[in-house]
């Protein structure tokens, strides 16, 4: 993004990036069976028969995927760029061409589209108790560069969690962590929407390390994973700082994913799973519990935490908080300012006169004006042609 910001004032959350790096248990042999001492072809047989841990059919992600492009189309469906914009990008498109590049630059729809569709808007949260936005708004996307990023981003993290955990836990660690996001950025971004499923993404990655941490004695090159997935996590967390990124929903994210990785995401002990699938007779050394001490200390912290922090945040955001008030440098969080670009959102304040079909505008903060031919009082194309003559 450049130093010239869309004039829509979208908060964007940006897709979380994420190398191959795919760690995997270390599979014991089965008890009884030293599989050093086996013959190759029995090792083989052995290693392929036995499968500590069910493996699911992925449905669900690309399930959301495709309601996220569903959503999107309808969005630019009920955009209708021709009818409520003086001009368009993609005109062949015809109602679901694009909004001019200098207000969406992402080849999207206008930002009081959005809103209608359920975009996140803290006034609208706080003063007519529109909770549902803290939802509704991580299925939204600002533009096609926006939903392709996070879907291929959802692919290629979400269906490994899928196959390894079931759709049930991942689904809901999906969509908690996205609440998470935006009511984070709901407490420290109150003069701009929010669009985006980057939120709901950053809990997946929070899940994947809190997963390794919890079930950390199973996994081989465990150290090697650890510092490859805190590299990608920091990475795009860093992204974050750039203007118009929403890096408070990737925060709030990435934390309630990492603790609901704790509560969602933990795996028994090899040694209690070999003992359950061990063959009749075997008499087992000593009883292996289903999992460690740590384990369950690090389950009731998370839940205690994941608790006092909703119930906290939305007490907060229900009463009208604003964060910023109360942490000073938390803003550098989400934007960090430089000689390229500021941090303030820009408000486009015009003061119109219509004479019959002609309407004057005059930008407040710039002084430009013009006039324009608009047959109908429609606010929505004022505020856009405002937007455009403020930038």
């Amino acid at each position: 993004m450049g130093s010239d910001p869309p004039s829509s004032n979208i908060e964007i959350k940006i897709h979380p990036r994420r190398q191959d790096n795919v760690v995997h248990p270390a599979v014991p042999s089965p008890i009884g069976v030293p599989a050093a001492s086996a013959p190759p072809r029995q090792q083989q047989h052995l290693f392929s028969e036995f499968r500590p841990f069910k493996r699911w059919f992925p449905w669900m992600v690309p399930t959301f995927v495709v309601a996220n492009i569903v959503m999107f189309l309808i969005t630019m469906f009920i955009n209708n760029c021709p009818k409520n914009s003086v001009s368009c990008v993609a005109d062949f498109l015809g109602r679901f061409s694009f909004q001019p590049l200098k207000e969406n630059p992402l080849l999207g729809p206008s930002s009081s589209t959005l809103e209608k569709m359920g975009a996140l808007e803290v006034s609208k949260v706080v003063h007519r108790h529109q909770v549902w936005r803290l939802i509704s708004c991580i299925w939204l996307h600002a533009g096609v560069f926006h939903v392709l990023a996070n879907m291929l981003s959802l692919v290629f993290i979400g269906i490994r969690l899928e196959q390894e955990f079931g759709f049930v836990r991942i689904g809901l660690l999906y969509v908690v962590s996205g609440f998470g996001g935006s009511m984070l950025s709901s407490l420290f971004i109150q003069s701009s929407i929010s669009v985006g499923a980057s939120g709901a993404l950053f809990g997946l990655l929070g899940g994947m390390l809190s997963e390794l941490i919890t079930n950390w004695t199973i996994y081989a090159n465990k150290f090697a994973a650890l510092l490859t997935l805190i590299l990608i996590i920091i990475v795009n967390l860093a992204v974050g700082i750039l203007p118009h990124v929403d890096n408070f929903a990737h925060i709030g994210g990435f934390v309630s994913g990492f603790l609901l990785g704790f509560v969602f995401l933990i795996r028994p002990q090899y040694g209690w799973v070999s003992q359950r699938n061990a063959s009749p007779g075997h008499i087992a050394a000593s009883i292996k519990p289903k999992h460690k001490m740590y384990q369950y200390v690090l389950w009731v912290m998370s839940l205690i935490l994941l608790t006092v922090g909703f119930t906290v945040g939305m007490v907060m955001l229900l009463r009208g908080v604003n964060g910023n008030d109360h942490c000073s440098w938390c803003h550098y969080l989400s934007c960090v300012p430089t000689s390229k670009w500021s941090c303030k959102s820009q408000q486009a304040y015009c003061e119109s006169t219509r004479i019959g079909n002609q309407l004057n505008l005059t930008c407040l903060s710039n002084g430009r004006s013009n006039i324009y031919s608009l047959p109908d009082d429609n606010t929505s194309q004022v505020q856009q042609l405002c937007s455009q003559l403020c930038n």
